[in-house]
């Protein structure tokens, strides 16, 4: 199993309450998907450089740290392409902690 960092922009439509509910939604997917989550980390709204869409000018980001097959992220990519809370996802794998020196 490789470990994987996610990155996730929340569309919760100004409704700060909801960006638990939805970490705890992702986070039910990693797990039914066959993954494990290690951490959760909520940060701060943030606005887009870019608007693509004058709808979304900002967005919740999280980040989620798993670990899972190859297999477990392309079914949550589907998954969270339907989820409507999910504004976008981003999977790379997660660096390896560097040694102290």
């Amino acid at each position: 199993m490789k470990k994987y960092e996610g990155l996730f922009i929340l569309n919760t439509a100004g409704r700060e309450e909801g960006v638990k509910d939805a970490l705890d939604k992702i986070s039910t997917e990693i797990t039914a998907a066959g993954g494990k989550v290690e951490t959760v980390q909520k940060m701060d709204r943030k606005a887009f450089a870019r608007i693509a869409d004058k709808k979304h000018s900002s967005g919740f980001y999280a980040n989620i740290i798993f670990t899972g097959t190859p297999t477990t992220v392309s079914q949550l990519q589907h998954k969270l392409s339907l989820n409507e809370e999910v504004f976008r996802a981003l999977f790379t794998l997660a660096p390896e902690p560097k040694a102290a020196k």
